[in-house]
């Protein structure tokens, strides 16, 4: 057996999708195991750019299967729209497989999403209003509606009415919001259902006979570590297992089946949306990251927070994740600076934290320590080997490494493929 996890070792938003895309074509399936299209990655494949949000990277190339497996909740619609702009692309989708068992994001659960936001006012979460949570919500409430309901027509209108009696009362007598009309919800999506149920599969029993025979299997994480609805900076955080266990109960093969976890981190740190962010520049440095760096969502659309990398968040990650790698990306951002910061640990009230604090509240009150290190005050896009990268360079990689105390085995100095430094990682 040879799986591979790849996570977001931050707040996401790391560069996962080119990562992915650039170690892809060594595996046989790429699976996307949590989240849904509240995550977005952005593939940029020769000319040709692509932000997806529910296909898996490794749809890009044609002797690789990509699985969304039954962990991930989607949005029939955008799922729909996603596999007609690959085609136009000229990427077939006709390998594409998805868990019967994964949950729907139905009407009603991007209509309370909205709702809740709005009636939090200053105390929002931030989500991206797309109905992620309330469908998370439902399955666990054992009240969602599963892509294998679309294959019983009867089983599926009755399930949507089932939901909607308390959805429209909540919407209606909570929100003041107008009902939703199940006859139409169903009309709808039982017509799209004519073009989802082909993919339709068990993946679980897909994905461990294909290990058993020897294949390999990346499994794709989306969003990030501190987004994990259980070891993320809870309430700000996403409503699914982004950490590497997710990869486990998110596709349903065994723990024994992962070799590897790579870790995805920036070579600074951004989050978007609300919660404390101990690093956060709010300056002209900041204001210089989000510019060269291109620091907007691909979902929302939404200015990032840009910080200096904080080694307490990517050793945290390390510790939970089980990394076995590091990958930096956007180091060549930081090629503007004269010097830059490292956060080495948090003072908290007086007392210092090398650990990212257990406390939500202690963690809004970390002031952050720095060391400070030599900037390389260059280009470093165009460079292909490690060792023609500038010594602060080479230091500030090396540096963060034994801080995390996991190997700095990929760099990423560029959006390209092709711009993206091998130092010793490998594939199973």
């Amino acid at each position: 057996m040879a799986g591979t996890v790849l996570v977001g070792a931050q707040w996401g938003d790391e560069g996962k999708g080119k990562i992915t895309d650039l170690i892809a074509p060594d595996f046989d399936y790429v699976v996307r195991y949590q989240g849904g299209n509240n995550a977005g990655h952005t593939v940029v494949h020769g000319d040709i750019t692509l932000a997806l949000h529910l296909v898996p990277s490794g749809i890009m190339y044609p002797q690789v299967i990509p699985v969304i497996a039954n962990g991930c909740v989607l949005d029939l619609k955008v799922l729909l729209k996603e596999i007609d702009t690959l085609a136009a692309a000229g990427f077939s989708t006709d390998r594409l497989q998805i868990s019967g068992n994964a949950h729907i994001i139905m009407p009603w659960h991007i209509a309370l999403d909205g709702a809740s936001e709005i009636q939090r006012g200053a105390s929002e979460i931030g989500t991206t209003r797309r109905g992620i949570g309330p469908t998370y919500e439902h399955k666990a409430a054992r009240n969602g509606i599963r892509m294998q309901d679309l294959l019983d027509p009867n089983l599926f209108r009755a399930k949507v009415a089932a939901s909607l009696e308390t959805a429209n009362a909540i919407l209606t007598n909570l929100y003041e919001e107008e009902p939703i009309d199940a006859d139409m919800v169903c009309a709808e999506y039982l017509e799209m259902a004519t073009r989802v149920t082909p993919y339709i599969t068990d993946t679980a029993l897909l994905l461990n006979s294909e290990l058993a025979a020897g294949r390999k299997v990346l499994f794709e994480g989306a969003q990030g570590t501190l987004l994990d609805i259980d070891h993320g900076t809870y309430p700000y955080v996403t409503s699914s297992n982004c950490t590497a266990g997710g990869a486990i109960t998110g596709t349903g093969v065994g723990p024994m089946a992962v070799k590897k976890i790579l870790g995805v981190a920036k070579a600074y740190i951004t989050r978007v949306g609300s919660g404390p962010f101990p690093t956060e520049l709010d300056d002209d440095i900041g204001a210089k990251m989000v510019e060269i760096g291109g620091e907007f969502g691909t979902t929302t659309g939404r200015m990032r927070r840009c910080g200096w990398h904080d080694s307490v968040i990517t050793r945290y990650a390390a510790m939970v994740n089980g990394l076995t790698d590091l990958c930096i990306t956007k180091l060549d951002v930081l090629g503007f600076l004269d010097k830059i910061k490292i956060c080495v640990a948090y003072e908290i009230d007086g007392q210092s934290y090398t650990t990212l604090p257990g406390s939500q509240s202690l963690l809004e009150r970390a002031v952050p320590v720095y060391e400070e290190m030599p900037g390389w005050e260059t280009d470093i896009s165009a460079v292909k080997r490690y060792e023609d990268l500038p010594i602060e360079a080479r230091n500030y990689l090396e540096r963060l490494e034994e801080l995390a105390g996991v190997p700095v085995t990929i760099v990423s100095v560029g959006p390209e493929r092709g711009q993206t430094i091998m130092r010793g990682w490998q594939s199973l």
